[in-house]
């Protein structure tokens, strides 16, 4: 998974295989569309909690999965930091959560 920051917009590339087992697609959101950014130290135990999802899930390890409602997306694993974020004007998606070590740089230049 690659995140990419544009002037205009946030992509999350996603590996082929995170696309197919995770049943996800790449993500493409406005910065405007874009509030609520934080750093979660524990991305895992946030997923713990939201109730049934669709996707790879390995419990306590790794997760690439969408909650059953659509609306959160999680590509995350243990011992690596995620950039958290609330999303609007995209459909049923409401929030996004992807481990990357980049989380804390990511977040300062989203405005988090």
């Amino acid at each position: 998974m690659r995140i990419e920051l544009t002037d205009q917009r946030v992509e999350v590339r996603l590996a082929l295989w995170q696309k197919a087992l995770g049943l996800l697609k790449d993500i493409s959101i406005a910065r405007s569309d874009i509030s609520d950014v934080r750093v979660v130290a524990e991305p895992l135990a946030e997923v713990a909690g939201t109730g049934p999802k669709i996707g790879v899930r390995l419990p306590r390890l790794y997760y690439v999965a969408r909650t059953i409602h659509l609306d959160n997306v999680f590509v995350v694993r243990r011992g690596v930091p995620a950039l958290s974020f609330s999303v609007r004007n995209h459909g049923a998606l409401k929030r996004v959560l992807l481990s990357t070590p980049d989380a804390e740089e990511l977040a300062r230049r989203l405005g988090g």
